[in-house]
């Protein structure tokens, strides 16, 4: 018998009690406001919300943040009392998770902060077709649930590996066999959920993988924004050990981080540009903010630009395949691909997997380059000089952010006056996401506030790599001057 309800609860008013609600990727709060209670009354109105038939499994995993389990378990007992049986996955990268659920016709719910720092973290929801909608986010935040008299919270089941296995195998199925024979490879592991599945990978591809980095202590890696601690880290890296790539991820293995043979880390919408070559794509969904190299190169018979964020990537590729574009993929600035439709490349096939991936770029460029036989800092060098950069202003208020861009946005003399210390005038703005000015000498630069943390980001786009770091700089210097 179920337990006694003691009362009911709406979404609505636990997001502005807690301050846990939804970003850009999944529901997402401070460690300490998401309590048992908060993590149970989202994962059952989720639950209402995909309506599965009862007395089914949900998959479940997390990361290795260490408030993950507690998380875990607070899921998981939301998912018994619902009617459901969780079936336990680990630690394993979410689109490994997202995956297994989408071949078993199960929903999924991923306990992951993904790259934002320690003392957070977060929630992801999959319904056996993928990621929740933007509409089924409106759902849940506006369910209301009820809750046990009592929360008692038991040991998490058993792991279930199979989720961890199929994922390895759409890799090493697609990929030719020893593609990766000769290659001396950095794995930059810290503590992402991927540091074991894909040395596993790699290797069973032919690579040679040296570990580097480990730590049981959590590292917030963001690929956007790569810390200059990494940077240099990287250089010393390759000078050190002579590698032909550096590989990473970020903490759930959703972004890519891939540094070339001098150290140098790409940039994440060069990677997503480059795999979308190497698999052959025909059309292509990414947000406004991923360079323009990706119109200019040619490749690609139709481009769908969205507004930031997975959902409106896929959102942008089902589009693509509704209005009859063949070969469709996604990704994003921060380099997670997205496959959104069955792709063939000699004679082997790939599944789609429509939520941002990272294992799939690292080893579409590392093939690459390898079947090209050019190092891998040469893969860049085939597409036109565009170079972008980012940079955020972090402890900035969501607030604060939304009323200089409507400023900006309102006023040409405002804008122009906004951009004058930088010797730029504005050609051109888009608001599709944030405000992204176009300038007169073709450069961009684009100011949005951050959809998970009380940060302003700003991406710009140059000719030289140089010049897209400066202009990002100096960009929200012009911010912070402003007060």
């Amino acid at each position: 018998m179920p337990e006694p309800m003691h009362h009911t609860l709406r979404i609505q008013q636990l997001m502005d009690s807690s301050g846990v609600r939804f970003g850009t990727s999944g529901a997402r709060g401070l460690v300490a406001d998401m309590s048992a209670q908060v993590c149970f009354a989202y994962t059952t109105a989720f639950l209402r919300v995909v309506d599965a038939p009862e007395g089914g499994r949900v998959a479940l995993g997390m990361d290795l943040r260490p408030s993950s389990p507690d998380i875990a378990r607070a899921c998981a007992a939301a998912i018994r009392q619902a009617g459901f049986e969780p079936d336990f996955c680990g630690v394993l990268p979410t689109p490994a998770l997202a995956f297994y659920a989408q071949e078993r016709g199960i929903p999924a719910i991923m306990v992951t902060g993904s790259h934002i720092p320690f003392d957070r973290n977060g929630i992801k929801f999959y319904r056996a077709s993928g990621e929740i909608t933007k509409a089924d986010e409106a759902g849940i935040s506006g369910a209301t649930v009820e809750l046990p008299a009592e929360l008692q919270l038991e040991s998490l089941p058993a792991i279930n590996d199979e989720a961890r296995r199929m994922y390895i195998e759409r890799y090493l199925d697609f990929f030719p066999r020893n593609v990766l024979a000769g290659m001396r490879l950095g794995f930059y592991e810290h503590s992402s959920v991927a540091r074991d599945l894909l040395r596993d990978i790699m290797q069973g591809l032919g690579a040679r993988v040296i570990s580097l980095g480990r730590t049981d202590q959590f590292v917030p890696i963001d690929t956007e924004a790569v810390a200059e601690v990494d940077i240099q880290q990287a250089r010393r890296w390759a000078v050190e050990h002579g590698f032909d790539a550096i590989c990473s991820t970020d903490g759930d293995a959703d972004r890519p981080l891939l540094g070339d043979e001098h150290g140098d880390w790409l940039r994440g919408d060069v990677v997503g540009i480059l795999c979308a070559q190497y698999l052959g794509a025909e059309a292509v969904a990414t947000p406004v903010s991923s360079n323009t190299a990706l119109e200019k190169c040619g490749a690609f018979a139709r481009v769908r630009r969205t507004r930031i964020g997975s959902p409106f990537v896929i959102e942008g590729m089902e589009k693509l395949s509704a209005d009859g574009a063949q070969r469709v993929v996604g990704f994003e600035a921060n380099g997670g691909f997205l496959v959104g439709s069955r792709l063939e490349k000699s004679g082997r096939a790939l599944q789609p997997l429509p939520t941002r991936d990272a294992v799939l770029p690292i080893l579409a460029l590392l093939a690459a380059a390898r079947e090209l036989g050019i190092p891998l800092s040469q893969l860049p060098a085939r597409l036109p000089p565009r170079f972008t950069a980012s940079d955020r202003i972090q402890n900035f208020a969501t607030e604060k952010s939304r009323q200089l861009l409507e400023t900006l946005a309102g006023s040409e003399t405002e804008l122009r006056d906004f951009l004058a210390p930088l010797g730029v005038e504005p050609a051109g703005i888009d608001q599709t996401d944030g405000l992204r000015i176009s300038l007169a000498n073709g450069e961009i630069v684009h100011l949005r506030p951050s959809g998970n943390a009380p940060e302003l980001r700003c991406y710009a786009e140059a000719e030289h790599q140089a010049r897209a770091g400066e202009l990002a700089c100096a960009c929200l210097k012009l911010v912070q001057a402003r007060g």
